[in-house]
């Protein structure tokens, strides 16, 4: 139980991140900081989605389409960042049609990297607290 709430947070933490380098990179993806809920909403409603519709698109392009296997992660990216956007409140707009095809690439990318990164980098900083300890 406990690993399965670590992995929530890291993927949640890994969808943060990719959100905001988004917001950072993109002039079209913006974030709006002021309505700080409804960037917190958005982050976990992407990340649920994203952890639901990956292994489902997975499951009908293995069956369908299994040349699309390479691209689910990208397609549920995608479909994730449209429903957020679509929800009132959710503090994310996203303005034109080039930042709709180099957001979800941009955001996949980034959330995979924090994904494999976050948990060595959290792994690494409590190896140091028990080092210290002794």
């Amino acid at each position: 139980m406990i690993m399965f709430l670590i992995r929530s947070l890291i993927f949640l933490a890994s969808a943060a991140v990719g959100l905001i380098v988004a917001d950072l990179v993109l002039p079209g993806f913006r974030i709006d900081w002021a309505d700080w809920w409804g960037f917190l909403l958005a982050i976990v409603i992407f990340a649920v989605l994203q952890s639901v519709l990956a292994p489902w698109l997975a499951r009908v392009a293995q069956r369908n389409a299994p040349v699309l296997l390479g691209g689910i992660g990208i397609v549920s990216t995608f479909v994730a960042l449209l429903v957020v956007v679509l929800l009132p409140r959710s503090g994310l707009t996203i303005a034109d049609a080039m930042t709709w095809v180099l957001a979800p690439v941009l955001v996949w990318v980034v959330t995979a990297l924090a994904t494999l990164l976050l948990p060595v980098l959290l792994i690494r900083k409590k190896v140091e607290e028990r080092r210290d300890e002794r």
